[in-house]
């Protein structure tokens, strides 16, 4: 598949999800070990000159290990996080809900997670990360930056508002024009540590 959008017209990136707990095979199988991500992310690499961004899981133990393992194998860019396995039982018919019996939780329910995990990685690589996992507002997407992210994504938020990332953008325009910073790049990382007596603000 990596091969074939290669030479695809239009795509400019591709995004591995290594992370998926929504189906039966593969799926999360790739993100459970540093090992079997670079096996899965080194293939696709050898397949394709397309920036590479792979998406990683919050059901690991070493979110930091995880994104160093794919960097090395040529990734271009990770995303934190896919979704956290979760379960819905149907109390009335006593049977999970979804017909995989687990799913992938997501929505403002995951955003602390999805916030340390960025944190985590951002702080463990020198490729960029994508930011994303409870995104609604402006100020949520200024956080995930503040976290370490140089992008964000907005994703559930799409389901319930079609315009949300719309209203991230003008989100993150409006706390920038209050705040007087010029660059959203600026506000990469402005939560870490080292950063604090560095603020534009």
């Amino acid at each position: 598949m990596a091969a074939r959008l290669d030479r695809a017209e239009g795509v400019a990136a591709l995004e591995l999800n290594i992370s998926c707990p929504n189906v039966k095979e593969g799926g999360i199988a790739f993100s459970a070990s540093p090992e079997a991500a670079v096996r899965v992310t080194a293939a696709v690499r050898d397949r394709t000159r397309l920036p590479l961004i792979v998406k990683l899981s919050p059901n690991t133990g070493d979110i930091a290990a995880m994104a160093r393992a794919v960097e090395a194998a040529g990734a271009d860019a990770i995303s934190v996080i896919n979704t956290l396995v979760g379960l819905a039982i149907d109390a009335e018919r006593a049977r999970p809900v979804l017909g995989n019996t687990f799913g992938g939780l997501s929505g403002p329910a995951v955003k602390p997670v999805a916030l340390a995990m960025t944190w985590n990685a951002a702080r463990a690589v020198r490729i960029p990360v994508i930011g994303m996992g409870g995104i609604t507002t402006g100020r949520d997407a200024v956080e995930f930056l503040m976290a370490g992210a140089s992008a964000v994504a907005v994703g559930t938020a799409t389901f319930v508002d079609p315009l949300a990332p719309v209203r991230v953008i003008d989100g993150i325009a409006a706390f920038m024009a209050g705040k007087g910073v010029a660059r959203v790049g600026d506000l990469v990382g402005a939560a870490w540590p080292e950063r604090r007596g560095a603020r534009p603000w």
